[in-house]
């Protein structure tokens, strides 16, 4: 008697929304602008700003969280709500650097089967619009 065993690759997580951009500036800039307001509220919106693990964040659209993970140069992850009632959802930021440029990643995970999608990201390419667009 034979068995066959089935193997599949995992798939990439259907809920997550991922968005991109190659900022054309030094991954030590990208950073440093993210960890100053404008650029934290380039990121979360107006009033939020970036802290180092456990730190939370409030902007006054009512969106909030929390930083769960801290990696300067490299990453930071934060929770995500959209408001008071909203559930947890994880934002992770990553920073490559290119050269003399930054690939800036935003990964928007953890969300539930009501999210918009299309919104969220439309709302992070907004944030890499400002961000691309600001003299760091």
């Amino acid at each position: 008697m034979t068995m066959d065993t089935v193997s599949e690759a995992p798939a990439e997580k259907a809920d997550a929304v991922r968005v991109s951009r190659v900022l054309n500036h030094p991954v030590t800039s990208v950073w440093g602008a993210l960890m100053a307001p404008h650029g934290a509220e380039a990121l979360l919106g107006e009033g939020g700003e970036l802290g180092s693990k456990g730190e939370s964040w409030h902007a006054a659209d009512g969106t909030y969280g929390v930083t769960r993970s801290f990696h300067p140069m490299e990453q930071i992850r934060f929770s995500w709500h959209a408001d008071a009632d909203a559930p947890a959802t994880l934002v992770d930021v990553h920073l490559r650097p290119e050269g003399e440029q930054t690939d800036l990643e935003i990964v928007h995970d953890h969300l539930d089967e009501a999210a918009d999608r299309d919104w969220l990201a439309a709302h992070w390419e907004s944030a890499l619009d400002r961000l691309d667009s600001m003299s760091i």
